[in-house]
């Protein structure tokens, strides 16, 4: 850019005069640049990082609402021996479920008045401490409407000094003798649990196992600052949404699996009873012992309705694995032929050939595939799958949903020093980043990633029944299960195998190098400098793969380097994990990793303040506390201040006139 005689150029120039339309004189800018200074020196607010949540509601309710761990730590901190446990404890579950805490404590407490008084003087002396981390301005954004000017007048003002307790006790007073008390109480809490994070990482896996996935996204639609970083059920789901057929399949198979159609049905909308007819009339008389749904010991369902499900669960099973077929068939870049099965069949000798060896069947009773044309869907499957489809592109619910994960969302994301993602970077074994024949370009790493984050958009973004959008809605499929997807991990999945074959050598599914390879400090600097971050000072955030700690393992590899906090929130993982779930806070004084136990239930933790037991794993403290200047938003904060100060330099020169 060349510069005039005002030493500026004519694009520098072009955006001062726009910039000067928000900061219109020297007084302004100057404030401003005043402003973004101070905030540079204030702590860095409290990072939450959380995984594979998998329709686990209460469990993840409960983990945000107590921050894992940081508002009791926070009471701990404040009150120390002035509060006995037991009152810390209730404190704590006021904060996290005020109105539910509220109506217990009024029938028991004798003395109410009093109880109002001492509580509300606690909440706003820690709401003043978590408030303390931020701008005036940023905590006045997050006031209660209804309450905001009492509030900021309480968080502001010294108690110590004489000439306003009178004050401040006359507002705690007066709320409590107008009947407003309760109203402030679960005001108050919620803005601590909002100030206690500041933002908070979904890495992965929101859907899919658990019952109450569409809670959980109406819960994070409402949050005040969140990214996302798409899992492989996730993309399940938005493939799904998009219209992609054999995903549409396959988030109901696996809905029916666990027996969650409620979801489907009840929270999206979507008419289900084409497929349950269908699948009465087709599988009347099969037992479908395989595909039971798998539930847990407090879900309770009766056989009627397990048996229609199994019913259900195989109908569409089978249909995905025609639908899957269609798409490995027409895209031979994928060398996915080795999952045309159903073609693969023999169904006189009641066996299957995968990869030139032969396993016996399970079961034999196909009777909607054609032995001369196995993947074609008959004409009922074709109608349930046109109802099915029509019902998920048009829920208004679900599109929303998915729009947000669109928005919210992407395959990683690099913040504070930290990589974020779920699943794994293709590898080869030799510890090299894997080159992928992605969309005709051969790519590795990061540039991979950022070419993926593109398709899944345009598979869902672009032009109806457009060649473009069935092209990468067949990659989001392909996302979902093939060998060299970021966000599935495994050389195949043997999904078909684990249904028909009970040899369980056809059940494996082998891991991509990455997850061996991860543990490796080197190997993670490596990737960390190809997705252009500091190697000597970043982390990478990762789930996906459920830490078996009951066997040991450590969810800290690489010397630190990497943290995987995927534990189980998932009930169908915790026999395996030993617990429910990681979860990381990164704060002002560094890294710390939280396990947790699981969580019993959200009236056990009203009734009986039964918090979930959590445990520090590890600390990665800093030697000096982080500011706002040592973030990525400080870095966005100095470049605002130098283009203010160029602005303040064109006002001062007479280049740019004050309005």
């Amino acid at each position: 850019m060349v510069a005039d005689m005002s030493g500026f150029s004519k694009e520098e120039l072009k955006y001062l005069k726009l910039l000067s339309k928000k900061y219109p004189d020297i007084n302004s800018a100057s404030a401003e640049i005043i402003n973004l200074q101070a905030i540079l020196n204030l702590p860095k607010g409290t990072e939450h990082f959380v995984s594979d949540i998998h329709g686990e509601y209460e469990s993840f309710s409960h983990v945000l609402k107590n921050a894992s761990g940081v508002i009791k730590n926070q009471i701990s901190a404040i009150f120390g021996t002035e509060m006995r446990e037991s009152e810390k404890k209730a404190l704590a579950t006021l904060i996290y479920y005020p109105e539910q805490k509220l109506e217990q404590v009024k029938k028991e407490e004798t003395e109410i008045f009093d109880w109002y008084k001492i509580t509300l003087y606690r909440l706003v002396t820690i709401c003043k401490v978590l408030g303390s981390k931020y701008s005036r301005s940023k905590v006045r954004k997050a006031l209660p409407k209804e309450f905001a000017y009492i509030i900021e007048e309480l968080l502001h003002e010294d108690r110590s000094d004489t000439n306003k307790q009178m004050y401040f006790n006359e507002i705690i007073e007066t709320i409590i003798r107008l009947y407003q008390a309760d109203r402030f109480i679960i005001s108050i809490s919620n803005l601590i649990q909002r100030l206690a994070i500041d933002q908070l990482h979904v890495i992965g896996d929101i859907y899919d196992r658990g019952p109450k996935a569409a809670k959980i996204m109406d819960l994070i639609l409402k949050y005040h600052s969140v990214d996302i970083q798409w899992g492989n059920h996730d993309i399940s789901w938005m493939g799904a949404a998009a219209g992609c057929q054999a995903l549409i399949c396959n988030v109901l198979r696996i809905q029916a699996r666990y027996a969650n159609l409620d979801t489907i049905e009840e929270d999206y909308g979507i008419n289900l009873i084409p497929l349950a007819t269908f699948a009465i009339e087709v599988y009347g008389d099969d037992p479908c012992e395989n595909f039971m749904p798998k539930t847990q010991p407090d879900e309770l369902i009766s056989d009627k309705d397990a048996k229609l499900i199994a019913k259900m669960h195989k109908a569409i099973s089978v249909m995905q694995f025609k639908e899957e077929a269609k798409i490995i068939m027409r895209n031979p870049e994928f060398k996915m032929e080795n999952r045309l099965l159903l073609g693969s069949m023999d169904l006189e000798k009641g066996t299957v050939t995968i990869e030139g060896k032969e396993y016996q069947l399970n079961d034999t009773n196909f009777p909607t595939v054609n032995p001369s044309n196995p993947y074609e869907l008959t004409e009922e499957e074709q109608f349930v799958m046109d109802k099915i489809k029509f019902s998920f592109v048009n829920s208004e619910k679900l599109q929303e949903h998915i729009r947000f994960l669109y928005s919210a969302g992407s395959l990683y994301k690099k913040f504070n020093s930290n990589l974020m993602f779920h699943g794994c970077v293709p590898m080869n074994e030799d510890g090299t980043l894997k080159i992928v024949n992605f969309r005709g370009e051969r790519v590795k790493g990061a540039e991979y990633f950022d070419a993926v984050d593109r398709a899944v958009r345009e598979g869902y973004f672009n032009k109806p029944h457009s060649d473009e959008k069935r092209i990468c809605m067949d990659l989001i499929w392909y996302l979902w299960c093939g060998e060299d997807s970021p966000v599935f991990g495994k050389k195949k999945m043997t999904t078909f195998e684990r249904y028909f074959i009970d040899d369980k050598e056809s059940h494996k599914e082998i891991s991509n190098p990455f997850y061996s390879l991860r543990n490796d400090e080197d190997i993670c600097k490596m990737i960390l400098a190809d997705f252009g971050m500091d190697p000597e000072r970043s982390h990478i955030i990762n789930g996906h793969v459920p830490v078996k700690v009951a066997k040991g393992e450590s969810p800290i590899k690489a010397n630190g380097r990497l943290f995987v906090i995927d534990g189980g929130f998932a009930k169908a993982y915790q026999s395996v994990t030993g617990i429910a779930g990681y979860t990381l806070i990164y704060n002002s004084h560094g890294l710390v990793l939280v396990s947790h136990e699981p969580f019993e239930s959200t009236e056990k933790a009203i009734a009986e303040e039964k918090d979930i037991y959590s445990s520090t794993v590890a600390l990665q403290y800093s030697q000096e506390r982080i500011r706002v200047a040592n973030t990525d938003i400080g870095a966005e904060l100095r470049s605002n201040i130098q283009e203010l100060e160029k602005l303040l330099d064109a006002y001062h020169k007479g280049i740019i006139k004050e309005i």
